[in-house]
């Protein structure tokens, strides 16, 4: 057993409070990271709002980065010593993982988002003999050291600050994927990104990477809106300052978006969202709001050859995908470091304040 200290959710709405608990000993494939930074998400705080059936008392954290200081006796891909993110989970056995779609992976929800447990029924983290919510996204990373699964550890480079590394791990593959694996943008085409946190900015900034003309930010925080124009976009909204935000964009596109990124996990703007394309238009759902909710839909308006495409992650490989805009980033083509403010590990509840407030993008805890 380890002893590690963790920011510990013990129930629904509780702030985060850092309690030493205990680490089991590694399964075959399985890793031991030294965590060095995590990023704080939007699901980190709808699982600790208790708006998610995830086991509380827990540990949440799912992006996280830092060094390998023991793996399992099947694990071949790190070896200790190695830098690493840890991103989510998946089976390596299904259709979806067989098909290069991990994230739809069957087991995705009770291994990464609902579970709380191994594969096997156990609890890698217990407090005082008794198990705790653990495995959150296959890490809990929200912790001076987390374990991991081999297949949720990508091995990376070490030319780049941990708090840039840490957000690749969710927020900025989500909203990268979305643009470069779900809607991918022709020559001319226009894309609009509906709320402009860590994973609107990251697909703005994918955007500008594409042959799309017309890349359209909203948001109703003007802060936001200008970083948004800083990294990539054309046109900014504030529906606030807009009598017809629907009218607004259609204008802006001339004649309604080719594809839309909807990261708000507003229901009624995701309603707005779908309004706002053309004929052959696409609609990315990437925010989740809580399980239940819906959207009225005019079928006949879809009719004209739209699409509205659900994604997880934005479709993401993270073998593949998270070295790849690690490249980027070393080559100042995808400025990560503008997104991020580091917290220490102990402020966690200052980082949540912020982060709910629009005062900071992607909070990045340091332990």
């Amino acid at each position: 057993m380890t002893t590690i200290t963790a920011a510990v959710t013990e129930s629904g709405g509780a702030p985060f409070a850092l309690q030493d608990v205990e680490l089991d000993v590694l399964q075959d494939h399985e890793v031991l990271v030294d965590i060095k930074a995590a990023g704080l998400c939007h699901t980190d705080l709808t699982v600790a709002s208790g708006a998610l059936p995830f086991p509380l008392p827990g540990v949440l954290g799912h992006e996280g980065a830092g060094i390998v200081r023991e793996v399992g006796a099947a694990v071949t891909t790190v070896a200790p010593g190695d830098r690493v993110v840890l991103s989510f989970t998946s089976c390596g056995a299904c259709e979806g993982c067989r098909s290069g779609h991990p994230a739809y992976c069957e087991r995705w929800l009770p291994d990464n988002l609902l579970g709380g447990r191994r594969a096997d029924g156990s609890s890698p983290i217990t407090r005082d003999g008794a198990e705790l919510g653990g495995h959150f996204f296959a890490q809990s990373s929200f912790a001076t050291a987390a374990i991991a699964g081999e297949r949720n550890v990508v091995k990376v480079s070490a030319d780049l600050p941990w708090e840039q590394l840490a957000p690749l791990a969710c927020g900025v593959q989500t909203g990268a994927g979305a643009v470069w694996n779900a809607l991918q943008p022709g020559p001319g085409q226009s894309l609009v990104v509906f709320g402009v946190g860590t994973v609107g900015l990251a697909a703005i900034m994918a955007a500008a990477l594409s042959p799309a003309t017309r890349i359209v930010a909203v948001d109703l925080v003007e802060e936001r809106l200008e970083l948004a124009r800083e990294l990539g976009a054309t046109h900014t909204v504030n529906p606030a300052q807009v009598d017809d935000v629907v009218a607004a964009i259609q204008k802006i596109t001339g004649g309604g978006a080719h594809g839309v990124v909807e990261a708000t996990g507003n229901t009624t703007v995701l309603g707005q969202a779908v309004q706002c394309t053309r004929a052959q238009g696409e609609v990315a759902i990437v925010g989740a709001p809580p399980f239940g909710q819906s959207v009225p839909v005019d079928v006949n308006f879809m009719l004209p050859g739209r699409k509205i495409h659900g994604l997880t992650i934005g479709d993401a490989e993270i073998q593949s995908l998270v070295p790849a805009i690690l490249d980027l980033a070393r080559q100042g083509r995808f400025p990560l470091d503008r997104l991020v403010r580091t917290y220490p590990l102990s402020e966690i509840n200052t980082a949540v304040a912020d982060m709910s407030a629009g005062r900071t993008i992607k909070p990045v805890l340091i332990p």
